[in-house]
């Protein structure tokens, strides 16, 4: 009988060992994207998950090395990035108070519903960017049909399940909880009708991800606020639903098999996505984050003499380190727009290069902002805050790693199938479907530990 010999290769778990794959393609997104979003929780919002969504997608694409991705790179990580902040309507606060109660039914339903919501940003946010990056000359993606259906499926859901049979997870608090879960619903349908299997597996793993962290990033807050040490545990909580989601993303698209050969780059295109990633989104960000109200509040916290006066000058502050941050790393992206052409495909070494520059960047320009919101450096306190910059010293040497030969064809020798001696790929539901059940019975579990070790806290909230 014939052995069979396996080929190894760095983006696909069957032909390489699991530590170095993990260690390699999903780690760096975790950890790009659970610092993203815990620097995000100074902002918040659609506007603040946009950026973190966009900074992991940079970092899937810096780690590809596909030249096609490449020369696409503004405008996947712009329609990326609106789907991971789709998300950012669903209000979830009084949702964290049920995990906070003293009783197992209240407990166990806040972490679920936490998985619930976490999972709902992770297939649309998955989605999405799976299906920009799935988008290829022989499958062109109508991309207003494709929003209109999505809008449409969450009116009609949000109508049926909360206008309708009025079931409710966070009374008195908004429930566009059922418009995303409409909007997901009617995104699966698109994804699974038109053959979408890469962006389908991608959304399926990522809301596997980002739904797990949520809710057991729940329990980790309720036990480090029972522990008594001093550390801003709702951080930790949202540093874990991007640290698992990243995972979910990163498994989704690097264990999928071959992607199809992206479309050509468009240059039209590509100024937009830069329009809006270097200048639109953070002055939103900088709009609504850094405002009078929240300085004003600082300055009262700090015990600032004149509390309007500081805020005023840390409004300031903040739009001047932006501005050079918005020059320079828009410089980096003209110089990476006007040499993505058809040169791409010999350059693909350089053009990684350029990439990890914009993402440290972009990265560290975020974690500026949030810093100037918590008002990090004006205070000896050591906080979550400082730990964002450790994270992102450990992301530059893990993506420093040797670069993937570039490809003629728009595959890298890197980007192997996970699929049998047929070229066929393999099955993936059956691996979803166990890891969503330990998820769930892991939450169950962690409900228990949760009320069996910790006391209820101050800030509980009842469902039931």
């Amino acid at each position: 009988m014939q052995r069979k010999t396996t080929t190894t290769t760095p983006n696909n778990p069957q032909r390489m060992k699991y530590p170095a794959f993990f260690f390699q393609k999903m780690l760096p997104v975790a950890i790009a994207l659970g610092t993203a979003w815990a620097a995000r929780g100074q902002i918040g919002h659609e506007y603040g998950a946009a950026w973190a969504g966009a900074i992991g997608i940079l970092v899937v694409i810096v780690l590809s090395g596909r030249s096609d991705w490449f020369a696409r790179l503004p405008v996947i990580v712009a329609l990326g990035s609106i789907s991971w902040g789709i998300g950012g309507i669903m209000s979830y606060g009084i949702v964290v108070g049920y995990g906070h109660a003293g009783d197992y039914l209240n407990v166990s339903y806040g972490l679920m519903m936490l998985l619930v919501i976490g999972g709902l940003y992770g297939f649309l946010g998955g989605g999405i960017t799976g299906l920009a990056l799935e988008s290829s000359s022989g499958k062109k993606i109508d991309w207003a049909a494709l929003f209109t259906q999505l809008f449409v499926g969450g009116y009609l859901c949000w109508g049926l399940l909360i206008n309708e049979l009025e079931w409710l997870m966070t009374p008195p608090r908004s429930e566009m909880w059922a418009a995303c879960l409409g909007a997901s619903l009617a995104l699966g349908w698109y994804l699974f009708r038109n053959g979408y299997k890469h962006a389908l597996r991608t959304a399926c793993f990522s809301a596997l991800g980002a739904g797990f962290g949520f809710g057991a990033g729940n329990f980790f807050q309720r036990m480090g606020a029972a522990s008594g040490v001093d550390f801003n545990w709702w951080n930790v909580m949202e540093y874990s639903i991007g640290f698992f989601g990243g995972l979910g993303m990163a498994y989704g698209v690097f264990s999928g098999g071959h992607w199809p050969k992206g479309r050509e780059a468009d240059k039209g295109s590509n100024m937009a996505g830069w329009i809006f990633l270097l200048i639109l989104l953070p002055s939103i960000c900088l709009v609504e984050g850094v405002n009078t109200k929240t300085m004003t509040g600082m300055g009262k916290r700090l015990l600032a003499d004149d509390p309007a006066s500081f805020a005023l000058n840390w409004q300031w502050i903040s739009w001047i380190l932006s501005l050079v941050c918005m020059i320079l790393t828009g410089w980096i992206a003209y110089r990476y727009h006007f040499r993505a052409r058809a040169s791409v495909q010999k350059q693909g070494t350089s053009f990684k290069k350029i990439a990890l520059t914009i993402t440290m960047l972009y990265l560290a320009w975020y974690i500026l902002i949030s810093n100037i919101i918590g008002a990090t450096w004006l205070t000896a306190h050591f906080s979550s805050q400082h730990l964002y910059w450790a994270n992102l010293l450990v992301l530059y040497f893990l993506l420093r790693g040797k670069t993937a030969a570039p490809a003629t064809d728009g595959l890298t020798a890197d980007m192997a199938a996970d699929a049998d001696d047929h070229g066929n790929e393999r099955p993936y539901w059956r691996t979803l479907l166990t890891w969503w059940a330990f998820a769930i019975l892991s939450i169950l579990l962690l409900s228990y530990i949760a009320i069996s070790c910790s006391p209820a806290s101050a800030h509980v909230q009842l469902r039931f």
